[in-house]
């Protein structure tokens, strides 16, 4: 008899479908994933993670938004994944979740495994293999982790002048400058260094000033909507 699917719902109101897949699990996410979304994506995950043989396969496909606090929690799924001898694997993302991904540079990180890997017994040399693609994923991640500590300064000051200009929240400045980001194709750095800039009285340039515009405009509603 087929495992009943099962379906979590957020505040936020995206839709979460988790599903057996063989001695994996299909996890399906569609709609807006942000820090309200965040617990059920989260419980949604470390279910599937429990549930699964494997690991757990990942469908962003009917993404419409999702921001760093989304990414961050797929992120932790994956290092407790390989802590379990299991694997995180990105199926089918459409423009939205491929394009932070991109931003970000951890793509490649929920890159699928050969399709073949499954239908043989491991040689010594395969073992090595595997290490290797684990020492690299490690070396890909300190170097993002660096990155991060040298430009968040930066970040927290171009978060901190769209707080004061809009009379935002932490949490949804934050959010203004990945939508607007995103929308705009700029790396997140290069907004907010941009943004640091208009204080000495660099002007931001006009589509990145709409850019930011229509974010905080998205931002309020969608906080309007939810209060």
């Amino acid at each position: 008899m087929a495992e009943a699917v099962s379906a979590v719902r957020s505040t936020c109101s995206p839709e979460i479908h988790i599903r057996p897949d063989g001695d994996r699990m299909t996890v399906v996410v569609r709609g807006e994933l942000d820090l309200d979304g965040a617990p059920a994506l989260e419980g949604a995950l470390r279910e599937a993670l429990g549930r699964s043989v494997h690991g757990v396969d990942l469908d962003l496909s009917g993404l419409e938004f999702w921001d760093c606090s989304a990414l961050n929690i797929v992120l932790g799924i994956r290092h407790r994944a390989l802590r379990e001898g299991k694997t995180v694997v990105l199926r089918s993302a459409g423009p939205v979740a491929e394009r932070l991904l991109a931003l970000t540079g951890t793509l490649s990180l929920f890159a699928p495994a050969d399709e073949d890997a499954d239908h043989f017994e491991p040689s010594a040399s395969d073992h090595e293999t595997e290490d290797e693609s684990m020492l690299q994923d490690l070396r890909i991640e300190v170097v993002q982790l660096r990155r991060a500590m040298q430009t968040r300064p930066t970040i927290d000051l171009a978060r901190g002048i769209l707080m004061a200009s809009f009379g935002l929240k932490a949490e949804d400045a934050w959010a203004v400058l990945v939508m607007a980001s995103q929308n705009s194709n700029t790396k997140l750095y290069h907004l907010a260094r941009d943004l640091v800039a208009t204080v000495g009285g660099e002007p931001l340039a006009e589509p990145l000033q709409k850019q930011v515009s229509a974010a905080v405009a998205a931002v309020g509603e969608r906080a309007q909507a939810h209060s």
